[in-house]
């Protein structure tokens, strides 16, 4: 993984220490809330609904056992002995002091963390797919585009005051594992038919108000110029992004407004303009540089079984449920992809406690292995588990409370802080998908069900990305009263899709048993091998229409 260099460790320090002049400043009155506001924002500072929130950045996703230690000492000192993962693959502490945070942010520089553009009109934290460098599919690892463009959109003078907030995603392969069509920006590695390896761009993708799927503007741009393309791509969104509504200010608005035809000839001068200078062509040394750091483990020659994980599965019914739909094939034999479920049944998606943050590192360090993911899921990912660790993987996640098996089916729900935490939000998201998740929690009818992802939202901003749930949920207000709107046939995969919305809201002790009426429907009247989303794109909506609500 990517490791500072002496610029990193400078600037990062250097930021710490002028937001802690910056605090000061705030404690003592000096500086008003309004004043203070921009500044804390620049350093991931929110004042949320009970207490600041400090969103720290996980740059694609990508953590060392050493920074988990960290991550785990800031809860237990500075929070209340959780993190919470998110989204965009960060991590979020709830409940810090102002006071202290500059001493948060001075812990996290010792193990080359920060929370810089984990908030504000600027390009945020860039994500990748959680399988990168493992995915047997992939062309190249995905995470050194993302690190080059982490270092070119750090404080750029003229991005960081965009007309709003700006995400990017990357991905090596085919298979969409990063939501890359929902995204400001999404970067998907490809071959050409020479086969040269270079970059298909979208831009225009996001959830929120006004939900669209991106539109490519970038076919195929060659190595070399993708940090000059997208440079193009910003400078078209600053030049004529709106300002003067809120609601309206992202890309995705531009990018309709104009017309994806028209998007591609403003990027496609400005792309010719920049590349005419070549400033921002990517040198090869530095290239070869930053790519040594995301070179692939040494893995050993291995047959692709194990007789130490058949054992396992042959004499162990927890561990075999656990393998058959927490793991994923891996590139090289012998080895496998673990995701690591942050959704026990009944408990908060994408929590984490001081102590399994703690005992994830101490595994890590027993098995030997450097690095551990997060998923824009909400879950961890060990990408590069020899099969002959898979017994003591599960051993040690079972005592950690984190061998849920349940990757990819109903339980394994996103959802928003939602009101619980959020100043924004209009509904609780939390206890929704606690019950929904206690409600289907049986492994056998989790099994049966097969491939469902729930998504949960307590706002339109959409942070629980219900637009893209196969059953999307979001919460709304209705005269100070939580009421909970249903979706059905999102998709946030290659096949990317925004849900319908089914007909009118339900009440609170509505919404569950109307997913049970959908859920219900759907296991009667699928074909063989069907998931889910194939069922309702075959049928329509009508059909779950009339069952859920003469139900209710």
């Amino acid at each position: 993984m990517y490791r500072y260099d002496e610029f990193d460790a400078r600037f990062v320090s250097e930021r710490v220490e002028q937001f802690r002049y910056q605090v000061e400043r705030r404690l003592s009155g000096e500086l008003t809330e309004d004043e203070f506001k921009p500044l804390r924002l620049m350093n991931g500072l929110y004042l949320q609904l009970h207490a600041y929130m400090l969103r720290v950045a996980v740059p694609y996703g990508t953590l060392s056992a050493a920074q988990l230690r960290k991550l785990a000492h800031i809860a237990r000192k500075y929070d209340k002995g959780y993190g919470h993962f998110t989204t965009r693959q960060n991590i979020q502490f709830n409940w810090p002091r102002l006071v202290d945070v500059p001493d948060i942010l001075a812990e996290l520089a010792t193990v080359e963390m920060h929370a810089l553009q984990t908030s504000g009109n600027c390009i945020r934290n860039v994500t990748a797919d959680h399988f990168a460098g493992a995915a047997e599919d992939e062309i190249e690892d995905p995470r050194v585009l993302a690190e080059i463009v982490r270092q070119w959109s750090s404080l750029h003078p003229e991005f960081s005051y965009l007309p709003r907030k700006f995400k990017i995603a990357v991905s090596g392969t085919e298979q969409d594992r990063a939501a890359l069509k929902f995204h400001d920006v999404a970067v998907q590695i490809v071959k050409n038919e020479a086969g040269d390896v270079g970059y298909r761009v979208s831009a225009g993708g996001g959830m929120g108000r006004s939900p669209y799927i991106g539109h490519v503007v970038g076919e195929f741009v060659a190595r070399a110029d993708i940090l000059a393309f997208l440079e193009a791509v910003m400078r078209v969104y600053n030049q004529s992004g709106r300002r003067d509504n809120i609601y309206k200010a992202r890309i995705k608005i531009l990018v309709n407004a104009l017309g994806a035809d028209e998007m591609r000839k403003q990027i496609a001068r400005e792309f010719e303009e920049i590349r005419g200078t070549g400033t921002l062509q990517v040198p090869r040394n530095e290239l070869e540089r930053i790519a040594a750091y995301f070179a692939p483990p040494a893995f050993e020659e291995l047959d692709d079984t194990s007789a130490e994980y058949e054992a396992a599965r042959a004499s162990d019914p927890g561990f075999r449920a656990w393998s058959d739909i927490n793991l994923a094939r891996h590139r090289a034999p012998g080895y496998a992809i673990a995701t690591i479920s942050l959704k026990p049944i009944g408990g908060i998606p994408g929590d984490c406690s001081h102590v399994q943050l703690d005992g994830l590192a101490e595994i890590m360090e027993e098995i030997g292995l450097d690095e551990i993911r997060v998923s824009h899921e909400q879950n961890l990912v060990l990408p590069h588990v020899r099969k002959a660790d898979l017994p003591a993987l599960f051993a040690g996640l079972k005592t950690l409370g984190l061998a849920t098996p349940n990757a990819g089916l109903i339980t394994d729900i996103i959802a928003c802080p939602g009101l619980d935490y959020c100043d924004l939000a209009n509904a609780r998201s939390i206890p929704i998908a606690q019950r929904i998740s206690e409600r289907f929690g049986a492994q056998e009818r989790q099994r049966e069900i097969g491939e469902l992802k729930i998504k949960i939202s307590g706002c339109i901003n959409a942070c629980g990305h219900h637009h893209a749930g196969h059953i999307g949920i979001l919460g709304v207000d209705k005269k100070g009263t939580e009421y909970y709107q249903l979706m059905l046939g999102g998709s946030g995969a290659e096949d990317a899709s925004i849900g319908d919305i089914l007909g009118p809201a339900f009440g609170e002790h509505e919404i569950v048993d109307a997913v049970e009426d959908v859920v219900g429907l759907y296991l009667e009247r699928r074909e063989p091998g069907e998931r889910f989303l194939d069922t309702y794109r075959r049928l329509g909506s009508d059909p779950f229409k009339e069952r859920v609500y003469a139900a209710h």
